[in-house]
């Protein structure tokens, strides 16, 4: 259903070092970089492919209120906690450690951080080990 989501940062560098650290043990880089001017941005996908998430720089930009947050596809349980880390290191604040979450399903591998501009993010699995 979604072809790509952009967030809004009030401050590149810091969002890019950011989100550089936390999607590299999910699998995703940065597919495309523009990072000077007012409208610097970048976006984040899969090797040889195109965006999934663009990081745009926005005077003011706030995240949205409670219920929303953005959930990463990780490709194992191991990716799950090197996100958390890699998050905790860059900035992050830690909003669930990496664990099995029962009440989602009995594979249901996931670990919640909040990221420097406040957006809430998590990373999944959803599979058995």
């Amino acid at each position: 259903m979604l072809h790509h989501l952009s967030l809004g940062v009030t401050d590149i560098e810091r969002a890019m070092a950011f989100y550089d650290a936390v999607l590299a043990p999910l699998g995703y880089v940065r597919v495309w970089c523009d990072p000077d001017g007012d409208d610097a941005a970048v976006g984040y996908g899969p090797p040889g492919g195109g965006d999934k998430l663009a990081l745009k720089r926005r005077a003011g930009a706030q995240p949205p209120g409670p219920g929303f947050h953005l959930a990463l596809a990780a490709p194992s349980r191991a990716a799950v906690d090197a996100c958390h880390a890699a998050a905790l290191r860059h900035g992050g604040r830690d909003d669930g450690a990496p664990g099995l979450r029962p009440h989602y399903g009995p594979h249901y591998y996931a670990a919640f951080v909040v990221d420097p501009d406040g957006y809430r993010i998590e990373a999944v699995i959803n599979m058995p080990e």
